[in-house]
């Protein structure tokens, strides 16, 4: 079996590559894709198990980041989600990539509890939500879409298109979905995210109810060159539900470019 992941290039430019979040795919990401396209260069990825990609069993985290790396053009900007944000994060550190910017949207550096880091789900929780997973993956999908537009603006529309993009491009297989959340039980990127030197942006919503605005805010302090954009009425998909603020606020972050940070901390040096 081929290890390639499925991924999907429109526009032309800059290149630039989206990552989905748990559960999901690269559907969710058609409008704001296309949006983005025509300026740039925009690759969608299905992650491993998830969409049109391939099941690999017991794929090691790091062959996964190998794989999403393969797929990752030299000196593109990366956009994750939830999930994917932790993976981009991850990509980010990669100095032979040279990830030029990078933007995570609802998402989180660890994602449960911790000492010294109160912005993340409780353990106990994230043990029941496992064992739900194996007792019934479709339910426990289910539970995760409506949980992402919990007390968010547009929750019909924006759970239409989640559940649009299942069925057009594939749910992930019970074998990925677990290893999302064991990825997501025992990632602590916090010290990672001080050593990214890139322009950043955090992007948040008001009421996500999957990862925490608290997260959020406390992401956009670790990273040394990122703004926060926190969004009144926003849920998990804040892509979504404020496609017109998460564009504005893309577009601004690809006019910041690195050289001037470079600059910044070599006069600071002096």
């Amino acid at each position: 079996m081929s290890e390639r992941l499925y991924s999907e290039t429109s526009g032309g430019g800059e290149p630039l590559v989206l990552l989905h979040g748990w559960a999901m795919n690269l559907r969710v990401f058609d409008g704001l894709r296309a949006r983005l396209a025509t300026r740039y260069a925009v690759t969608a990825v299905d992650l491993p198990g998830h969409g049109r990609s391939p099941d690999l069993p017991d794929l090691a985290p790091q062959r996964q980041l190998a794989l999403l790396a393969s797929l990752v053009p030299y000196g593109a900007t990366l956009v994750g989600w939830s999930l994917g944000g932790q993976l981009a994060l991850q990509l980010a550190s990669d100095a032979a990539l040279g990830v030029r910017r990078l933007a995570l949207i609802a998402s989180t550096p660890r994602f449960v509890r911790a000492e010294h880091w109160p912005h993340g789900l409780d353990a106990a929780i994230m043990r029941q939500f496992t064992n739900q997973l194996r007792r019934d993956p479709a339910k426990t999908v289910a539970d995760f879409l409506d949980l992402q537009v919990r007390g968010g603006t547009d929750a019909i529309r924006v759970h239409a298109v989640l559940e649009q993009a299942l069925q057009d491009n594939g749910h992930a297989s019970a074998g990925a979905l677990a290893a999302g959340l064991k990825l997501l039980e025992h990632n602590d990127l916090r010290e990672l995210a001080r050593g990214i030197a890139i322009p950043a942006l955090v992007i948040t919503g008001e009421h996500d109810r999957v990862t925490s605005p608290q997260a959020g805010r406390a992401l956009s302090q670790l990273l040394p060159h990122s703004p926060l954009l926190e969004l009144k009425g926003a849920g998990h998909a804040v892509f979504l539900s404020h496609g017109e603020e998460v564009l504005t606020g893309l577009l601004a972050l690809m006019r910041r470019d690195s050289a001037e940070y470079c600059v910044s901390e070599q006069r600071a040096v002096q």
